[in-house]
C-alpha cells in the first residue's frame, strides 16, 4: 500500500489544519501510512511537534488580490504534488486550494484518487473564485463534510453527495494548568478580578466578532463589574482588515476600550493557545457560519463553559442547557442576556462542564479515523459515493 497523503495549502493553526494534523495521528496509529503535505515556511514547519511524516513546501509569496493569491497557490501546490505522487495512492484534501491541485495531477495522469473534506464553504464574490470553489467541491472522486448541514448544502446548492465524517477531539491536547500560570496570564491582560470570555477565531465576520463587540457593549452599560473579551487567532489566508478595522473603530461607540474590555492576543503557540482556554471563564463563540466549530469541542476539552449561537450545525451535538447555552445567531440582544447567565451562575457553569465531557466522549480522533479508512478502502476499490 503506497502513502496516502493529507493536503492543506497553509499550516496556520486554523481549524482545517487542526484536524488534519489529528486525523493524520489518529490513523497513524490505526496503521494507515500517512504523510502531511501542506503550503508554509518549510523553517518553521507546523504549528505543534508530530511523529508523522511531513513536508512544508513553500508558499507563494504574498501579495496581490485574494484571487491571485488563490490561484498562484493552486499553481504552486499542483507543481509540488506532481513531483511527490508516486508516493500517494490518495490524495485528501482538506481545502478548495489543495482539492484543486490534486485533481489536476491526477487528471495529468497520476495514478491517485482524489478525496476532499468540505468543512465548509466560503462567501466569495468574485467570480473567478466562485467558479474555482465549485470546481473544488465538483471535481474529487469522493467528497467528506464534517456534519449533515453541509451534506444537505452540498447536495440542494451544489448537487453533489458527500458522505459524513464527524470532526474528533484531543481531550488531553490542552492539559491543566498551575494556578500561578493562570494568575499570571489573567494579570496580563487586567483580568484579576474580572469574569472572562474567549473568543476563538480573531476578527472575522464569519465568526460574528460584531454581535460579540455589542453584546459586551449592553453588559458594559447595564453591569457594575462587567466581563471583559480576549480573543485569540486571526491570521488568515483572506484578508479581513477591512472588517476588522471597521468592528474595532466602533469599540468607543459602544462603551469599550480595546485593551481593557477586549484584548487581542493574536496566533498563539499550542501551549499559550491551551493555557488560555484553561484560565478564561466561558467560550464566547456567536459563529454565524461553521463548517462544525472545532473551537466548541476543544473548549470543552478544556473544561471551559460555551455560548455558542444555534446555528445548525451546533444543534447537531449541542443542547441548550446541557452542554451549552444558544443564543439566537446574530442576536447580540440575546447573546448578552446568554453571556451574563453565565457570568452570573456558577452552578450553570458546572452543569455546563459536566455535559460538555459527556459530549467529548461521542468525538474521538480514533472513531474518526475509522470512519475514514473505510472512504479510503472504497476508494482505493474504485467504489464511488453510495447511492441515496
Amino acid at each position: 500500500m503506497r502513502e496516502l497523503a493529507l493536503v492543506t495549502h497553509s499550516t496556520s493553526p486554523r481549524g482545517g489544519m487542526v484536524h488534519t494534523l489529528a486525523l493524520a495521528e489518529a490513523l497513524q496509529a490505526a496503521g494507515q501510512p500517512v504523510h502531511v503535505v501542506s503550503q508554509g515556511d518549510p523553517a518553521a514547519g507546523l504549528f505543534r511537534p508530530t511523529t508523522v511524516p511531513f513536508t512544508v513546501l513553500p508558499a507563494p509569496p504574498s501579495g496581490g488580490s485574494l484571487t491571485d493569491k488563490v490561484f498562484a497557490s493552486i499553481d504552486r501546490l499542483t507543481t509540488a504534488l506532481g513531483d511527490l505522487t508516486d508516493r500517494f495512492d490518495v490524495l485528501h484534501t482538506q481545502d478548495c486550494i489543495a482539492a484543486r491541485a490534486a485533481a489536476r495531477v491526477r487528471d495529468a495522469g497520476a495514478d491517485v484518487a482524489v478525496v476532499r473534506t468540505v468543512h465548509h464553504v466560503d462567501d466569495f464574490t468574485t467570480p473567478a473564485l466562485v467558479d474555482c470553489q465549485r470546481a473544488a467541491i465538483r471535481e474529487p472522486d469522493r467528497v467528506l463534510v464534517v456534519s449533515e448541514q453541509w451534506r444537505r448544502i452540498l447536495r440542494d446548492e451544489y448537487g453533489r453527495e458527500a458522505t459524513v465524517v464527524p470532526n474528533g477531539v484531543d481531550p488531553d491536547r490542552f492539559p491543566p494548568v498551575s494556578p500561578e500560570r493562570v494568575a499570571e496570564l489573567r494579570a496580563s491582560i487586567g483580568a484579576q478580578d474580572r469574569f472572562l470570555f474567549l473568543g476563538v477565531g480573531g476578527v472575522e465576520p464569519r465568526k460574528g466578532t460584531h454581535v460579540a463587540f455589542e453584546a459586551l457593549g449592553r453588559l458594559t452599560a447595564t453591569m457594575p463589574h462587567p466581563p471583559m473579551l480576549a480573543i485569540v487567532g486571526g491570521h488568515s489566508f483572506r484578508d479581513y482588515a477591512a472588517y476588522r478595522d471597521e468592528t474595532l473603530a466602533r469599540l468607543p461607540d459602544l462603551g469599550l476600550e480595546l485593551g481593557r474590555d477586549v484584548v487581542l492576543l493574536g496566533t498563539l503557540s499550542e501551549a499559550d493557545l491551551g493555557a488560555w482556554y484553561r484560565s478564561a471563564d466561558a467560550l464566547c463563540f456567536p459563529s454565524l457560519s461553521e463548517g462544525w466549530g472545532l473551537a466548541v469541542l476543544e473548549a470543552m476539552a478544556a473544561d471551559l463553559p460555551v455560548v455558542a449561537g444555534d446555528l445548525p450545525v451546533f444543534r447537531e451535538y449541542l443542547l441548550h442547557h446541557h452542554n451549552a447555552l444558544m443564543p439566537h445567531s446574530g442576536d447580540s440582544v440575546a447573546l448578552a442576556r446568554a453571556m451574563q447567565e453565565m457570568y452570573a451562575d456558577r452552578a450553570l457553569r458546572r452543569r455546563l462542564r459536566t455535559g460538555g465531557r459527556e459530549t467529548l466522549a461521542r468525538y474521538t480522533w480514533a472513531a474518526s479515523a475509522r470512519r475514514h479508512l473505510a472512504v479510503y478502502d472504497d476508494v482505493r476499490a474504485g467504489v464511488g459515493h453510495p447511492a441515496g
